[in-house]
């Protein structure tokens, strides 16, 4: 059917309620506006799906909700026989319980037993509870550090991990196959419940996850000693990770944690910031006041779903400045690897993993300590599976896993990225270096005397609706097949195109295959050691471009990579003209 005939049939069939068919006629002389809201369904995609919360197949509701709940169900029902359950969590957006209460219900409906939170939950919790109750599946209703705008349905396996491609793709079958959203039912809520269908579930999955986080501490002592005298400063952005994460701080020892009050209660509208993104500066900006009275050094941040995490330090100064997210992986990387090392607890067949747009200082850390660096495609459910492969089956040692945009995981207890056992690692660090007579910062400065100066940024380039949609698939097409070999005066060494699965040595013409999955991502690595990526987001109409260098002085670096990118965007910003 064209848009307009979907739109028709939403306003007229029985099944969509009132209050959709009301907002949709007060659309019905906007025709761009119908036509972006019906002129495709809402993608579900490897990880799920998320966007703009409205009527319409290309939003978030009710019904869309519900077809990504029955396709999951389907999947359940062929592939988990023997674990006929979900457990569901949900952030503080706008609409999530009511989302999270149509998946139990359409789960309900199919028999599927629904472990539905009493209230907001992190991420990470989800994961560690549907491998603690043996669920089938589990379903996380969130956008992340999105705009309030925004809503999303995450989906995960039965071992706590994000699908990986072969269990995702079938998902989506599942899916892409229901035609009809109409067809779809649900189970009335007071019946699933007297029928044992929908679990609340709370507290007692709370007390063991905070116990397999607290058992993730590397120098207990440290912690109590430095956490009765000092401070830390924690923003949970009006999201999930208020209560665990300073229930677990609190638990290891630090005893002074203060809470940005404008931020601590949930607020679907993150009404003190632009949007929730512990990655940017602004969003810590009331922290940074209430710091600056309290005379606090550290600032930790977590995004609405508590599975990224952002951090606040005093420079040499005396400036307060956000830490990457490869600064806080590469911090954490040594801090685990030397501490372990020291204390003789470092295994032999030790891992760590990153993503492929993630520093490469990382690689550098983990061969010091006689560790393998791994590295996955962007997206943490390839660090998950990673685990599940390596570390399950005893062959490896997993360490810690990390991705630039701010998403860490030490332990196994999760198996998608944790803001809450990081935040514990990150006050952790924090103690080590005070009992050290340094700050977070200065431990940064000597990371990178130890192994090297490197800058690394990421510039993302929003394009909305169909026509940016279109415009940054037809970009990343002539990227492609254009032969790059030189951005200004620097060489292009080795181009990496992994939809392709293809690595070229442009100096030889040398090919080789890569052994990552397809994905739609474009690598430059220039003679220098530079590098640039380039890739859509697999969950916002915007491109990314990632950008790496290397120098013997910050300052030197923070030139090379104001070059760098210039000479990027003048060969990629003439393809986005719309």
């Amino acid at each position: 059917m064209t848009y307009k005939a979907v739109y028709k049939e939403w306003l007229e069939n029985p099944y969509y309620d009132e209050k959709t068919k009301n907002e949709l006629l007060a659309i019905k002389d906007d025709e761009k506006e119908i036509e972006d809201r019906f002129y495709k369904e809402l993608e579900f995609g490897t990880g799920g799906m998320r966007g703009t919360i409205g009527a319409g197949t290309n939003r978030m509701n009710r019904y869309t909700v519900r077809k990504a709940a029955q396709g999951l169900a389907n999947f359940i029902k062929k592939y988990e026989p023997d674990k006929q359950s979900v457990a569901i969590a949900y952030d503080s957006r706008n609409c999530s319980y009511e989302f999270a209460l149509e998946v139990a219900l359409v789960m309900a409906c199919n028999e599927i037993k629904a472990y539905l939170f009493d209230e907001l939950r992190p991420t990470p919790e989800l994961s560690f509870a549907v491998r603690y109750l043996k669920c089938g599946a589990g379903v996380v209703i969130t956008a992340s550090h999105n705009p309030k705008e925004y809503n999303g349905f995450k989906a995960y396996g039965s071992d706590g991990c994000q699908l990986p491609p072969k269990e995702s793709d079938a998902v989506i079958d599942e899916v892409n196959a229901l035609t009809d959203i109409s067809k779809i039912s649900c189970m009335l809520e007071s019946e699933a419940k007297e029928r044992g269908l929908i679990e609340i579930i709370g507290e007692d999955i709370d007390n063991k996850y905070i116990e397999e986080c607290k058992k993730l501490c590397i120098n207990s002592e440290l912690s109590r000693k430095y956490g009765k005298e000092t401070k830390i400063i924690y923003t949970p952005l009006h999201g999930s990770g208020n209560k665990p994460v300073r229930r677990l701080l609190n638990e290891i020892g630090f005893e002074n944690v203060l809470v940005v009050k404008e931020q601590e209660k949930p607020d679907p509208n993150f009404s003190t910031v632009s949007y929730p993104n512990p990655e940017e500066k602004a969003a810590f900006k009331i922290a940074i006041e209430m710091a600056e009275k309290e005379g606090v050094d550290l600032i930790i941040g977590t995004d609405p779903d508590a599975d990224r995490v952002g951090v606040v330090v005093k420079n040499d100064r005396n400036e307060y400045v956000t830490l990457t997210g490869n600064q806080i992986g590469c911090l954490l990387l040594e801090y685990i690897l030397s501490q372990r090392y020291e204390k003789k607890e470092l295994p032999d067949n030790a891992f760590a993993v990153k993503t492929i747009v993630s520093s490469n200082l990382a690689r550098t850390i983990a061969e010091n300590y006689n560790v393998e660096s791994i590295d996955v495609l962007t997206g943490f459910k390839f660090i998950g599976e990673l685990i599940k492969l390596y570390h399950d089956t005893g062959k490896k040692c997993f360490m810690f896993g990390f991705e630039e945009s701010y998403g860490f995981l030490i332990g196994t207890h999760a198996r998608d990225k944790d803001a809450v056992s990081a935040s514990m690692l990150i006050a952790e660090l924090y103690a080590w270096y005070k009992s050290r007579g340094m700050n977070v910062y200065s431990g940064l400065l000597e990371l990178f005397e130890k192994y090297g100066y490197v800058k690394e940024e990421t510039d993302s380039i929003v394009l909305k609706g169909k026509e940016g949609q279109d415009k940054i698939a037809q970009a990343m097409e002539t990227l492609r097949n254009m032969e790059l070999n030189k951005v200004g005066n620097m060489d292009v060494r080795i181009f990496s195109d992994y939809e392709r699965q293809v690595r070229k040595d442009l100096k030889t013409n040398e090919t080789t295959r890569i052994q990552l999955p397809k994905s739609n991502v474009l690598h430059y690595t220039l003679d220098s050691g530079f590098w640039f990526c380039v890739r859509p987001s697999g969950t916002e109409p915007k491109i990314k471009i990632y950008y790496g260098v290397s120098s013997y002085s910050l300052a030197e670096a923070q030139t090379e990579l104001k070059i760098l990118k210039k000479n990027v965007k003048d060969v990629i910003n003439p393809l986005l003209v719309v």
